[in-house]
Formats: structure tokens, C-alpha cells, sequence
């Protein structure tokens, strides 16, 4: 049995209690097929007007978008870069320089730069958020490593997903049209990177998910079903 409950199993969302059930799988690896997971590991427990989500990061690790912390030399402007972002208990963001080096790569140093500049300003002004409002997706969807993140991965430092809305669609093909979320959640917040349906509505999905339901460390939960409660 994969489906495990390791964290708060239901929300309550205008006035309609949703299930959240994390379904657990193998770590997974550059090149594993996220198609032939779903129908081993999700297609069994997916039941009519089901959504199912999925981690940005275990879409990205499937596209070999994973880099081993050894294999990335900052450079001086990331060395100075980083030293000026916020750190969080929440997680490590850009604030490492090997971080901020494949933000630098992903984004191009001139929109870093500029990010940079606007997230200072944001500062002076007391408004957060402004340095990736400029930076965009890319950085935002950078991850770096965290004792709590499972083993290799918590010596990677991950990027965001290529075609997230491609790989919802055609894992959705593959869960009989059942629609499909690629997500970014955290304990700060969370963003839907990539969706099946148009019809999704976002901010109702971003409020059922919003405590982060997944389990990314010894839970190994990176996939969820969402399931309105009769």
C-alpha cells in the first residue's frame, strides 16, 4: 500500500472539506519515466473527480535538472550575491552562493542584476518580494539543499521544471483524463507551475494545498490526490 497520511489529512476550503492523500514512491532519478510511476504508483487510488498534484522538484529530478552541489564553482558575483539575500528557516532560496550561481545561469546576470536592484529598493521601501517578481519562475523554482531533503538530493541544488504544463497534460493522458497539477508549495506559500485543464481554478487549489501536505524528506510523498469528502 503507497498512500500514507503523515500529515494533516483535510481542509476545509469555502465551506467544502478536500482530502489531501500523499501517495508514496521511489526516489526519483534523471531519465525515470514519471508516466510508467503513475500508472504503478497513482492509478491505482485515483477516483472520479480526483485532482492529482505533484512536486515541482521530483518533475524537475526526472528531467536530470538535479546538479550535485560539487560540481558548481560560484562565481565572484554570485559569492556577492548571495551574501545580501535573506536567509529563511524555511529553506536556503538563493541565499548560498551555489544557488544564486544557477540563478545567475537560468536567468542571465543582467535580469539577477536587475532583480537584485528592485529587491533592495523593496527593502528600503519595506515591501517584500520584489527581487523575484523581477527574477521570475526560474529563480523563484530554484531549491537548494536542506538536511531535510532526501538523500542524494539534500547535496543538489534543484532548478524548476522545463514544460511544466506538458508534463501535467500528458500524465494526465496517462490517468485517464484525470487532472493534473505540477506544484511549488512551502511553508511560505506556493505557486502552480503547470496544469492539465484550463478550467483549473488555481486560487481554490493553492488554498486546499496551502500547509504543504506533501512529504519530500522520509516520507518520500511527492505526489498527492486532492478528493472532495462526501
Amino acid at each position: 500500500m503507497n498512500v500514507t497520511n503523515t500529515k494533516k489529512e483535510a481542509r476545509i476550503v469555502r465551506g467544502v472539506c478536500y482530502q489531501r492523500i500523499p501517495i508514496k514512491t521511489p526516489v526519483v532519478f534523471a531519465g525515470d519515466s514519471l508516466t510508467e510511476l503513475m500508472e504503478t504508483y497513482v492509478k491505482p487510488h485515483v477516483q472520479k473527480d480526483d485532482i492529482v498534484f505533484l512536486s515541482e522538484k521530483m518533475v524537475a529530478c526526472s528531467q536530470g535538472r538535479a546538479v550535485p552541489l560539487d560540481e558548481i564553482e560560484p562565481s565572484w558575483l554570485a559569492l556577492l550575491l548571495s551574501r545580501f539575500v535573506t536567509k529563511s528557516k524555511h529553506g536556503i532560496g538563493l541565499s548560498m552562493p551555489e544557488t544564486m550561481e544557477m540563478a545567475l545561469r537560468e536567468c542571465g546576470r543582467l535580469r539577477i542584476l536587475w532583480a537584485a536592484v528592485c529587491g533592495a529598493v523593496g527593502k528600503f521601501l519595506h515591501k517584500k518580494g520584489w527581487f523575484y517578481l523581477v527574477a521570475g519562475y526560474r529563480a523563484q523554482s530554484i531549491d537548494g539543499p536542506c538536511p531535510n531533503t532526501i538523500a542524494p538530493y539534500n547535496r543538489y541544488v534543484v532548478l524548476g521544471p522545463e514544460a511544466p504544463d506538458k508534463v501535467a497534460r500528458t500524465l494526465s493522458q496517462t490517468l485517464c483524463a484525470v487532472p493534473v497539477l505540477v506544484v511549488d508549495i512551502n511553508d511560505l506559500g506556493g505557486n502552480i507551475l503547470g496544469k492539465s485543464h484550463s478550467w483549473l481554478d488555481e486560487t481554490m487549489l493553492l488554498e486546499i494545498l496551502k500547509d504543504n501536505p506533501l512529504g519530500q524528506d522520509s516520507q518520500s510523498t511527492p505526489v498527492g490526490i486532492i478528493r472532495k469528502r462526501r
